[in-house]
This record gives C-alpha cells, sequence and structure tokens, in this order.
C-alpha cells in the first residue's frame, strides 16, 4: 500500500532541513531579495541547488523563490539561512516605501492655491 500524499508532505519538509524548524538568522521578509553570490553548487542539497539557480538569472524575493520551489516560506527560510551563512547568497531589503502623504495636508494645500487662483 503506496504512503497518502498528504502524509510525504508533512514530511519533506522536515527532511528538507534537517529537522530545523527555524533559520539561523531571522533576516528573512517575504521581500526580501536573494542574489546568487556564486556558481559553486556542489556540496549543496538539491533544494539548495535549486535556489541558486533560480538566483543566478537575478534577484528574486523569499516568497518567489518558496513559489519556485513549491515549499512552504519557513523551510524556504531555513535553506537561505543555510546559504546565506556558506556565503552563497545575498540578500538585500526593498527600500521601505514613503509613508503616505497626510490627505488633510493635502485637501489643505490645494484650498490654499485655488484660493490665491
Amino acid at each position: 500500500m503506496s504512503p497518502d500524499p498528504r502524509e510525504r508532505a508533512l514530511v519533506r519538509p522536515h527532511v528538507v532541513t534537517g529537522g530545523r524548524a527555524h533559520p539561523t538568522r531571522n533576516t528573512f521578509d517575504l521581500v526580501t531579495l536573494v542574489t546568487a553570490a556564486r556558481n559553486e553548487i556542489v556540496g549543496l542539497s538539491p533544494e539548495q541547488q535549486r535556489v541558486m539557480r533560480l538566483c543566478r538569472g537575478g534577484a528574486l524575493s523569499v516568497v518567489e523563490i518558496a513559489g519556485h520551489l513549491a515549499l512552504p516560506i519557513s523551510v524556504t527560510k531555513v535553506l537561505l539561512g543555510d546559504l546565506l551563512d556558506s556565503g552563497h547568497i545575498t540578500t538585500r531589503t526593498p527600500r521601505p516605501q514613503p509613508d503616505a502623504p497626510n490627505l488633510d495636508i493635502l485637501q489643505e494645500v490645494l484650498d490654499g492655491l485655488r484660493a490665491r487662483l
């Protein structure tokens, strides 16, 4: 009798991360950009090799990498933490977007301009 596919899916992330549930660093946000820093993939796990191949073409976000690997974000973060520790990847946090302008202030400026014209 073959195992239930749902059971295999529950075991796989555990195996991929070597039993770890958290990355060695907590530096990854969903939009953190990841780029390959090395071309060397010898000695890496199959999933880590896939990450390296994906990131060779340019920066990808953590969520994009997880989608390509079809792995949960938590598992992807563990893989990325290991690759960052070994110097295989570099990360960059996107520039934060400025806060939305205060609509009351903008309305006052608009009203002031209209009054002068």
